[in-house]
């Protein structure tokens, strides 16, 4: 900690110890103090003037204004927080908030500016006219919105400064006055919020009105309810543990959509967020642990990121394996992942009965997932109600991407087996369900008919086992990687699941089940290297790389690693080996803690 500090040109009186124990997107859990031994953790409350003497542990901190003109913050902390020894309470920091405009009066100039400290205090005229937030130099540990209740009433304005925060600062704890209670705290985790405070709890407390997880309410006086500040309490005590356990078992976005329908502002909130973040490079995972669930149960789903990831890859860089692109067979999904394990799909391969047709199954609400894909993130795990029935937004969505695929391939005949219809001026469809379920005997022949009439017509040819295992694990490194021009000469050696990748008798890539990826061997980063495959980090000339990757270590990054990505580590010009992103880009190098895991060194 004490070296993290030094390196970011840190005092050690004004550090805040902090590390990232938890994170998915923006959201982030920060462990506060020694990492080695923590005295508390966000989300956390701030007490202002007039609060009560809580637990520091849920308040870790302080803070007040006096009543100058323009003003000064003190924030302070009720722990010791502060590197090298944190022996005493601190850190503590006073700065001037300056004159803060409404944000309607985007081209104002506010005249006194606020200052510049550890705790910055930043408002929408000074995100928009402060061109020493472009410092590269500045790296605070705290960051007030102190606009932020003024921007949530703005439409775009909230999320849009947040986001911009969060970029410019992702190794600083970020506060929203006055804005936060237990019935959003969730959405606000989700949006990179990590302080909170609790002045909206005493004014529904003076007006008998309850902050809970599911939206303000009146007491309920027979059941011995009441709104003072000691049943507020609880109720923030509830919604932080709700957010800390979703953040360690991965629940977020469930969590945050569930909250946010119990408020159109916030289900407004989110949506534009959702958009918001389809824009931000390496925001999302590139794997996942084999355990994780991506949720599908709400319709706000439609606009999450991840979908319009998964959609704009198959539209513009998917391709399917070579030769495989004359007969595209189209089929439904299953509850089941990968769906080559369902029943459903084992009787849709039995009918098919031959690999020389292209399978891609229509689903809910991704789209289309070609089979070669379907042990990959996000296809292997999402988790969908499977009804039968498809909203507009869904149907669009498919058909998009189904003109997208049929456009960049070749295909000659589609054999139309999903139950949704399709047609295409100069392809030959065939309906192969009729109004039947995919299911039934009936449609089962037609469909195998169907398939053998068009194999024999276009003499399409089959491929062995290992031929297809090659040509799903190319398919599974173009989306994970960047390139799959190291898999073309390898063979595929083992039993399922856990196939090896081999050049002659040296292992080149394991296929873990645990990360649905592969796991990479010292052996094959030349070979990495050489054709591009993979993000690059390049470290200072003067640094020893001895544990895991710091940011004080990274001289320069590729903005595109997402968490969970394999990156090529160099310096001096050569590669030194691999290591396994914690942190997507937007976080490199300014967080605090281990940005990757060291992996391989050469």
């Amino acid at each position: 900690m004490l070296e993290e500090a030094m390196a970011f040109g840190l005092s050690m009186e004004a550090g805040l110890g902090r590390t990232v124990t938890a994170r998915y997107r923006f959201a982030r859990q920060w462990a506060l103090g020694d990492r080695k031994n923590p005295v508390a953790a966000t989300p956390a409350l701030v007490l202002l003037d007039g609060d009560s003497d809580i637990d520091p542990q849920l308040a870790p901190f302080r803070s007040s204004t006096n009543d100058k003109i323009p003003a000064t913050m003190t924030f302070e902390s009720r722990l010791p927080l502060s590197p090298p020894d944190f022996s005493e309470p601190s850190p503590k920091w006073n700065v001037s908030i300056g004159h803060v405009l409404p944000p309607s009066l985007d081209e104002a100039d506010a005249g006194e500016p606020a200052g510049t400290a550890q705790v910055l205090p930043v408002s929408w005229q000074r995100l928009n006219h402060d061109a020493g937030l472009t410092d590269k130099t500045l790296k605070p540990d705290v960051v007030v919105l102190v606009d932020a209740v003024q921007l949530a009433s703005q439409p775009g304005k909230l999320v849009e400064a947040i986001t911009i925060l969060k970029r410019r600062f992702p190794g600083a704890l970020l506060w929203t006055p006055g804005l936060g209670g237990p019935d959003n705290l969730a959405v606000l985790t989700w949006f990179g919020v990590d302080l909170f405070d609790l002045a909206r709890s005493r004014q529904a407390a003076a007006v008998g009105v309850l902050l809970t997880e599911q939206g303000p309410r009146h007491t309920v006086e027979s059941m011995g309810e009441t709104a003072d500040m000691d049943s507020q309490l609880v109720h923030w005590k509830n919604a932080i543990a709700s957010v800390r356990g979703a953040m360690a078992s991965n629940q977020m976005r469930s969590l945050t959509d569930m909250q946010s329908l119990t408020s159109p502002r916030l289900v407004e909130h989110l949506r534009r967020h959702d958009l918001l973040c389809q824009t931000v490079p390496g925001l999302l995972s590139s794997h996942v642990a084999s355990d994780f669930t991506f949720p599908c149960h709400s319709a706000s789903i439609q606009s999450d990121p991840i979908i319009a990831d998964w959609e704009n890859f198959m539209s513009t860089e998917y391709k399917a394996p070579t030769g495989l692109d004359n007969i595209l067979v189209l089929l439904p999904c299953s509850a089941r992942k990968p769906y080559r394990l369902s029943k459903s799909h084992g009787r849709f391969i039995r009918a098919i009965g031959t690999s020389a047709c292209h399978e891609v199954m229509i689903t809910s609400p991704l789209g289309l997932v070609p089979r070669d894909l379907e042990e990959a993130w996000p296809a292997a795990h999402y988790d969908v109600p499977v009804t039968g029935d498809w909203t507009g937004d869904e149907l669009e969505r498919i058909q998009r991407m189904f003109k997208k695929l049929v456009g960049r391939h070749k295909y000659q005949r589609i054999i139309n087996h999903s139950g949704i219809e399709f047609t295409h001026e100069s392809i030959q469809v065939t309906d192969t369900r009729q109004g039947d379920s995919a299911g039934s005997h009936e449609a089962l022949e037609r469909l195998t008919e169907a398939v053998r009439t068009t194999v024999d017509e276009l003499s399409a040819r089959g491929r062995k086992t290992e031929k297809i295992l090659q040509d799903n694990f190319a398919s599974i490194a173009r989306k994970q990687m960047k390139s799959d021009a190291w898999i073309k000469d390898l063979r595929v050696r083992g039993k399922p699941p856990r196939y090896r990748l081999e050049s002659g008798e040296t292992q080149m890539a394991l296929w873990s089940i645990e990360r649905s990826g592969f796991s990479l061997p010292k052996a094959v980063i030349p070979m990495l290297a050489d054709v591009n495959a993979l993000p690059v980090i390049h470290l200072y000339s003067d640094v020893v790389w001895k544990g895991d990757v710091f940011g004080p270590l990274v001289e320069s990054f590729d903005p595109t690693i997402r968490a969970g990505s394999d990156v090529l580590v160099y310096q001096d010009g050569s590669v030194i080996g691999l290591a396994r992103a914690h942190a997507p880009a937007w976080e490199w190098p300014t967080t605090p803690g281990r940005l990757a895991k060291s992996h391989q060194r050469l």
